[in-house]
């Protein structure tokens, strides 16, 4: 082993990786030496790499920030050190003798500030799993919708679905007996910025899209009518206009309400007012055509540097407009997820956790020691992706979570269980490893670069239990070795979409088959409709768009079309003749018993599969080819779901949910 593959083994480098076609890969000892020098490890010489890895064994011998654990089981540490103290949540002290290298068990959950000697620290004490829904009752069979809220209308006309919107639909679903609804991320976009707009590359994921708020669901008068537009959302038109109606909604403020804003903004800390901040200078810069905080002038680049503060001082009231927007978008949400639990639904909101943020925005702005700097994440290349992907995202720094003590995935975490039920942590094999590729680099000079994935989950497990908040790990693909078994040891729910739930036949499984601590899905917002699986409409997409398979044509895909459409209809178990490709409806209907009886215990159909709709919301791997994240819904929701065969549709769902599961 050279020099350089011993440091990029103690960096957690991955060299030799195998694809999805179990085909052994090799990073070139040049992509290797980009990445650790973009880590914080130069790696251009010889000397360099030598330092590098003095650095590392000397960080090495430090006393961690943070130590993570299991009730209940003891808590090896690095050498004998007489005595610990403890000082719990609540602050009650625990004395604890060190027994040899280990730290007595503790059986209570929580967080623990320790003293061994001299060394100050945090001791996670995490629960052996999440919180579950056994908690409701181990009868209770749940289901519910997933919802892309911006493609929601209303009576009132509107560019674009709302928390309003939002509000309305819990509503509705929680009268027809749904116990939760997946929602699409709703992290902080840039503020009236109306190009960046795809909810998986948010600039944080601490706060929310101010234009999702709705001031009447707060008690401020509602948002004016606006354009309703077409099939599609006009994002560059609406998001600026929103961010002008939201000034208004300001501007007219009673002073009590403007009191009441700040003292809430005050408790948000630091870190909200300098996303706040953030928000500002984007408005302010990108009006000059800078966009991402890198194009700034070189003075604004340091969130705590004087011409930033001289900048918060000079525009308070700007400042105070963004605090309002993100206290509007807060309250709105909060409010949604109180009454979702007030009309009966048993989990209510289930919010989704994008993998990364954009490179520009806020979170990168302002936590630069905690994010990586000089890469990007994204996916290697495969036969199915020959050039890979780029995502343009970036997302922790294993160094800086262990600096840290693990607090901004902490905070990241807490932040999204503030005001849901629940979590679905979008790519969750990047709690294990992520695609990593220094800026401007193509993702063939990219590498694996793997995290502290159980102490990761650990800490899930932890801020579930606090929150009594559910987590489903998006685990759809490739799994990295053990990911399977940790997250089921943990107590998360894996994600079981219909497509991808094949035998070795590669017949689809029987409902029998799915596991219960799992979520049985028609579809995500990536796939297919089952509509438009059953008649070929994503092939239609595949062709227009030449991504069809290389070694393949349309004929062919046609052909294997007409083979699976027999497997999935032999599946439900249908005594009616297979119904014609261009004759969804039954099938739709088939589609959404089979994942109802599932033994899984969370049962999600998207609106599109309940309304029976071709278009899928986003297709992966395209940008403007395909209108990702603009399509909006025909009508209001509750024609919509007044519709005979819609309802018949939610019924026959809702209906399956109520039997016993198959094979039981």
């Amino acid at each position: 082993m050279t020099e350089l593959h011993a440091l990029a083994e103690a960096i957690g480098l991955v060299r030799v990786w195998w694809d999805v076609v179990a085909r052994q890969q090799e990073v070139t000892d040049e992509a290797l030496a980009a990445i650790a020098t973009a880590l914080g490890y130069p790696a251009d010489s010889e000397a360099a790499i030598a330092d590098s890895l003095a650095r590392i064994a000397d960080e090495r011998r430090r006393p961690p920030a943070l130590i993570v654990t299991d009730a209940g089981q003891p808590t090896p540490l690095p050498a004998s050190l007489g005595r610990a103290e403890l000082v719990a949540e609540d602050g009650r002290s625990l004395a604890l003798s060190i027994e040899g290298s280990h730290l007595p068990a503790i059986d209570e959950p929580g967080y623990y500030r320790m003293a061994i000697g001299p060394h100050e620290l945090t001791l996670a004490v995490a629960p052996r799993r999440c919180h579950g829904l056994d908690a409701f009752g181990s009868d209770r069979r749940f289901w519910g919708p997933s919802i892309q809220i911006p493609s929601l209308r209303g009576r009132v006309p509107q560019p674009f679905g709302h928390f309003g919107h939002l509000d309305d639909a819990m509503q509705r679903f929680a009268s027809l007996g749904a116990d939760v609804a997946m929602i699409n991320p709703v992290h902080a976009l840039f503020p009236g910025h109306g190009i960046g707009f795809s909810p998986y590359s948010p600039s944080s994921r601490l706060f929310l899209n101010g234009a999702m708020g709705d001031p009447a669901l707060v008690g401020l008068p509602p948002l004016p009518a606006d354009e309703e537009g077409g099939a599609f959302i006009d994002w560059e038109g609406a998001l600026p206009r929103r961010l002008a109606q939201l000034r208004a909604v300001f501007n007219g403020l009673s002073p009590d309400m403007r009191s009441r804003v700040i003292t809430d903004s005050l408790a948000g800390g630091d870190v909200l007012r300098r996303h706040a901040v953030f928000d500002a200078l984007d408005v302010r810069f990108r009006s000059r055509g800078l966009g991402g905080w890198q194009a700034w002038p070189a003075v604004f680049h340091d969130p705590d540097g004087p011409a930033v503060r001289q900048f918060a001082a000079e525009h308070p009231d700007e400042i105070a407009f963004h605090l309002f927007v993100q206290w509007l978008a807060h309250e709105s949400l909060v409010a949604v997820q109180s009454r979702s639990k007030a009309a009966g639904m048993a989990i209510g909101l289930l919010a989704d956790l994008a993998v990364g943020v954009d490179i520009g925005g806020s979170d990168s702005w302002n936590m630069r020691n905690h994010l990586l700097d000089g890469l990007t994440i994204g996916a290697p290349p495969d036969p199915l992706g020959p050039l890979g992907q780029n995502w343009m995202l970036t997302g922790f720094s294993p160094r800086g979570l262990a600096e840290s003590g693990y607090a901004p995935w902490i905070a990241t975490l807490r932040a999204a269980l503030s005001r849901a039920g629940g979590l679905r942590i979008d790519h969750a094999f990047g709690l294990s490893r992520l695609w990593v590729m220094p800026d401007g680099r193509a993702s063939s000079d990219g590498a694996y670069l793997t995290y502290p994935f159980r102490d990761l989950i650990r800490l899930a497990a932890l801020e579930s239990h606090r929150a009594q908040a559910l987590i489903i790990a998006e685990d759809l693909g490739t799994k990295p070795g053990g990911f399977a078994e940790a997250i089921d040891d943990t107590g998360m729910f894996g994600m079981r979409v219909l497509w991808f739930e094949r035998a070795l036949d590669h017949g689809f499984i029987g409902p029998q088959d799915y596991p219960p601590e799992s979520v049985a899905m028609t579809g995500t917002h990536d796939t297919a409709t089952v509509a438009g699986w059953w008649t070929g409409h994503d092939l239609d997409w595949a062709e227009e768009l030449g991504r069809l398979p290389a070694d393949s044509n349309r004929q062919r895909e046609e052909e294997r079309r007409a083979w699976d459409r027999g497997l999935l209809w032999a599946t439900f178990g249908g005594e009616e003749p297979r119904p014609a490709p261009d004759d969804p409806a039954p099938v739709v209907e088939a589609a959404l018993r089979h994942i109802g009886r599932a033994r899984s215990q969370l049962a999600l159909a998207p609106l599109e599969d309940l309304f029976a709709l071709e278009e899928q919301p986003n297709l992966p791997g395209t940008i403007d080819e395909h209108p990702n994240w603009r399509r909006r819904m025909d009508a209001p929701l509750e024609d919509l779901i007044a519709d005979p065969a819609t309802a018949e549709r939610i019924d026959t769902l809702a209906k399956a949910r109520k039997e016993p599961p198959a094979g039981w």
